[in-house]
């Protein structure tokens, strides 16, 4: 399986059910407790072939003798004992046993994989643990993750500085028994790979005409109708918020549409902020740190690749991703602080900050997309700082109508992705009105600005349809050290979350529909 793009996102992965006598590397886990370390038991009696009762002891042994605990991601690798094909082995901590469960095997093998340089073939056992199979693909998957486009060859580094070419996950049986669910969770991870490499490609080179031909190529392999709005074709439609964005930049925004149509009983659309570099326009940002806003189009990168992972999952739902492009600039074509907006769909704007651009191209694209009637509507976007003062870097945001709100924060919890539900005061609503139009698109004071930021969204959102918004500001861009799967720069946060939200509409869908 390889990705759309020109190079492969990951190492080749299989699934087997024997050590072959060229690998390399074995990858074991580790449990931690308080008679020292354990080898992590496995859920198939096969494993026993291979790590028998005599090389499980000498494993344990030598473990021990180098300090080995058993920490959650906690590595150790030492050559592999008498009996094992493979030439060493690494030991990767999961922590204490009761608190194993998927995520800490994603984290886990993708700290092994990201230590496992220049290797060329790896085995695991950790596809052997309850339910692993999935997140150990994924882990090994998404942390050999690698983006170099733009390193010369010689900055590439040497052959043994390469990420792992090939990993092998032991499975009692690799036959189709196991292998529907493996492909699942390939497919996943290559899409967040993707939305990886989106976000990780500079302004330079992906700008909105750029982002949108990308997407426009990637939907169209994957069998979705695309279409794609030019800034003349904008100004037809009356899209104010994206064109009032975009008209500083001397590259013109563009609204992109990938329509799936996998089932004819619900709708989802997907709404994803795609701000391809963010000055903050007229209302500048500080120099310092500014390279970090390559990272203002992952909202639109996670739709992207959420809506092809549906498409290549043959998911039973309709799924329409309106994803709208700019770049804001500074320029004597930039619009002002103080300047009215009129939105798609005719509410006007008074723009008080420039910085706060974010909301007036989702606001357009909330308004079109509604337009399809959707069910489910979810907007993803790096929206405000004041994401992460509220809730840290690893933790999105999720606000929206009650229940959707809680079902979306939910199901990332469970997919490792940490969402959190916020509510919508209604005080805050009053923040928001304008001297001179319908709405001002920033509160006079700095107090609940992820929340106040959401209102303001709210008010494009038609009367019952469930919507979700998730402000992802912090966990999709990683400028800290690497952790568990995640790497430095784009992080995929929240691709794994809007499939799973769009399975658990697709499997409400199957139940309703045998009752």
């Amino acid at each position: 399986m390889t990705a759309v793009a020109d190079r492969s996102l990951g190492p080749e992965l299989d699934l087997v059910d024997i050590i072959g006598p060229d690998t390399d590397v074995l990858v074991i886990g580790l449990v931690s407790g308080d008679d020292g370390p354990t080898i992590a038991t496995l859920e198939d009696d096969f494993v026993d072939n291979i790590l028998t009762a005599e090389v499980r002891a000498a494993l344990q042994e030598q473990l021990r003798a180098v300090g080995a605990k058993g920490k959650a991601e906690e590595l150790t690798r030492i050559p592999a004992p008498a009996g094992l094909s493979a030439k060493s082995v690494l030991a990767v901590g999961l922590g204490a046993a009761d608190k194993i469960d998927a995520e800490q095997i994603r984290r886990s093998a993708g700290v092994a994989a990201r230590s496992l340089t220049g290797v060329g073939r790896a085995v695991t056992t950790l596809s052997g643990l309850e339910g692993g199979i999935g997140p150990t693909a994924e882990g090994f998957f998404l942390g050999a993750y690698t983006f170099t486009a733009f390193k010369t060859e010689s900055a590439n580094g040497k052959p043994d500085e390469q990420p792992v070419r090939k990993v092998e996950l032991l499975v009692g049986d690799p036959s189709a028994s196991y292998r529907k669910g493996f492909e699942h969770d390939w497919v996943v991870a290559e899409s967040i790979a993707t939305a990886r490499d989106f976000v990780n490609t500079p302004p330079s080179h992906l700008y909105p005409a750029e982002f949108a031909a990308r997407a426009k190529t990637l939907g169209e392999a994957a069998g979705l109708q695309v279409e794609v709005l030019d800034d003349q074709e904008l100004a037809d439609g009356g899209y104010g918020g994206v064109l009032g964005v975009g008209k500083g930049s001397s590259r013109p925004p563009r609204l992109v549409r990938l329509t799936y149509r996998g089932g004819d009983k619900k709708k989802v659309a997907l709404i994803g902020k795609g701000i391809t570099f963010d000055t903050g326009g007229i209302s500048i940002k500080p120099a310092a740190n500014m390279e970090n806003m390559t990272s203002d189009m992952a909202g639109a990168a996670a739709v992207i690749a959420a809506t092809v992972a549906a498409a290549k999952l043959e998911l039973p739902v309709t799924v329409i991703a309106t994803v709208p492009m700019a770049e804001n600039m500074p320029s004597a074509t930039a619009q002002r602080p103080g300047d009215v907006l009129t939105q798609y769909g005719g509410k006007t704007v008074e723009v008080l900050n420039t910085d706060a651009e974010g909301r007036l191209i989702l606001a357009d694209a909330i308004v079109r997309a509604s337009e399809d009637e959707p069910d489910y509507l979810i907007d993803v976007a790096t929206l405000t700082g004041a994401q992460m003062v509220a809730l840290g870097t690893r933790t999105p945001g999720v606000m929206g109508t009650d229940d959707f709100r809680d079902r979306v924060a939910r199901i990332s919890r469970l997919a490792g992705e940490n969402g959190w539900a916020m509510p919508l005061p209604t005080e805050l609503r009053a923040d928001l009105n304008s001297k001179v139009a319908d709405l001002a698109n920033v509160a006079p004071h700095r107090w609940g600005g992820m929340l106040s930021a959401a209102i303001f969204l709210k008010e494009f959102v038609p009367e019952g349809v469930q919507w979700a918004h998730l402000d992802v500001a912090g966990p999709a861009y990683n400028t800290g050290g690497p952790f568990g799967y995640i790497g430095k720069g784009g992080t995929g946060v929240p691709v794994r979350t809007l499939v799973s939200v769009i399975e658990d509409i697709a499997a409400e869908d199957l139940s309703d529909a045998s009752e």
